[in-house]
């Protein structure tokens, strides 16, 4: 990851001078950031980013590009995409693809709604294509809804998992600006590439240990291991038992709280509203009476409404109990079989249903293991998130 200002003077190959920063300057541009904006994440200052992504990924062994390969149904870029987003202050990111791939990068931008995305042609270069998006950034074109910008951040588009502490970082030192020769000594080719052509001694910064590169086949199966990870941290369990104190409900939400990390309750609409725009993509949906699916059914509805599937499957877990004492089994089998098509209609939409139902017997030591089982159950389908299971009625 690397960045620099644009300067007014020409370009020279192969890329945009860059002007370096000492003395007097440095001092005023780094204290352009004041203390009140540092705490907010923003920049006084233009911020923009370049992802080349024309790379053939020879090294994976796969005909698609390592960019375009999918995890968990969703293109590698995209989620890389997501991460820079996510920062407020860069305000517009620029994409170098292959004339080839143009079409496609397209449909993942308006698939995955991703916003402030513009697109240019790679060079044949890694470096020209670089040298593409910033001549994009530093020319004032009639009909560009871009704008120049002082800081540009060089990001590849096969590290998904950049934070924006690191970025505020890199942009940091790009105002500041300073280095020692030890880290053009020590550091990587773009840093003597930025002395040769640009006349800037680069600051090399540390990134943190997630920020590491998709090369290999192998990488695919570890970056899915840690989005699924990821995704499944915050547990949403949604529950309507106020009327009933001593609902079976109560007792499984504490057996979840022993298997799940950053687990909430949500008992009203407008705290589900809440949750939906901090992101959770696991659901566990208690209904109270066994035959009942209002309560999945309002969350299903809420979460179409949401658009959040669009970026990552949704897990919804329908949550039932059986008393077996009032209830034949099979009349109870029967009241549920509808859930085998929400799932299928929901699926189309990237949300997968699953069914639980757990054993309400009289005897403490036989319920206090219907709800771990069930505790257990609910905990692998957030994390395994296998859509083969959608539609299933398991039962604890």
């Amino acid at each position: 990851m690397q960045s620099g200002r644009l300067s007014d003077s020409g370009p020279a190959e192969p890329g945009p001078r860059l002007r370096s920063l000492c003395g007097a300057d440095q001092a005023a541009w780094a204290s352009s950031l004041s203390e009140a904006e540092a705490e907010a994440g923003c920049f006084a200052l233009a911020v923009a980013a370049v992802l080349p992504a024309g790379g053939s990924g020879e090294r994976m062994g796969v005909p698609t590009p390592k960019q375009f390969c999918p995890i968990l149904e969703r293109p590698l870029i995209s989620y890389t995409l997501q991460a820079l987003e996510r920062v407020c202050w860069i305000k517009d990111i620029v994409v170098a693809v292959t004339g080839e791939n143009m079409e496609a990068m397209k449909g993942i931008i308006q698939r995955y709604q991703h916003k402030r995305i513009s697109l240019v042609e790679a060079g044949v270069t890694r470096h020209r294509s670089i040298f593409n998006g910033l001549k994009a950034l530093a020319e004032d074109q009639p009909n560009s809804r871009l704008s120049k910008p002082e800081v540009v951040i060089i990001h590849d588009a096969v590290r998904p998992f950049v934070e924006e502490d690191v970025l505020f970082q890199v942009v940091t030192a790009a105002k500041e600006y300073g280095c020692s020769d030890h880290d053009l000594e020590f550091g990587t080719e773009c840093l003597h590439l930025a002395l040769k052509y640009c006349h800037i001694k680069a600051k090399l910064v540390e990134g943190s240990p997630d920020l590491w590169k998709v090369t290999y086949k192998r990488d695919l199966y570890a970056a899915e291991s840690i989005i699924k990870e990821r995704i499944s941290q915050q547990i949403c369990v949604v529950m309507d038992t106020k009327e009933d104190e001593e609902h079976v409900g109560h007792r499984l939400e504490e057996m979840l709280k022993n298997e799940l990390n950053h687990m909430k309750k949500v008992t009203s609409g407008k705290d589900l509203q809440q949750i939906l725009l901090e992101q959770c993509y696991s659901f566990v949906c208690v209904n109270v009476m066994t035959s009942d699916f209002e309560e999945t059914h309002k969350l299903l509805n809420m979460l179409e409404e949401s658009n959040l599937s669009i970026l990552y499957p949704v897990v919804v877990i329908s949550v039932h109990f059986l008393d077996y004492k009032s209830v034949p089994f099979g009349q109870t089998m029967e009241y549920l079989m509808p859930i085998r098509e929400f799932a299928k209609e929901v699926k189309k939409r990237n949300i997968l249903l699953y069914g639980l139902l757990i054993y309400y017997p009289q005897d403490e030591q036989k319920l206090k293991e219907s709800l771990r089982q069930g505790a257990t159950i609910i905990a692998a389908l957030i994390k395994e998130r296998n859509s083969g299971l959608t539609g299933q009625l398991l039962i604890a």
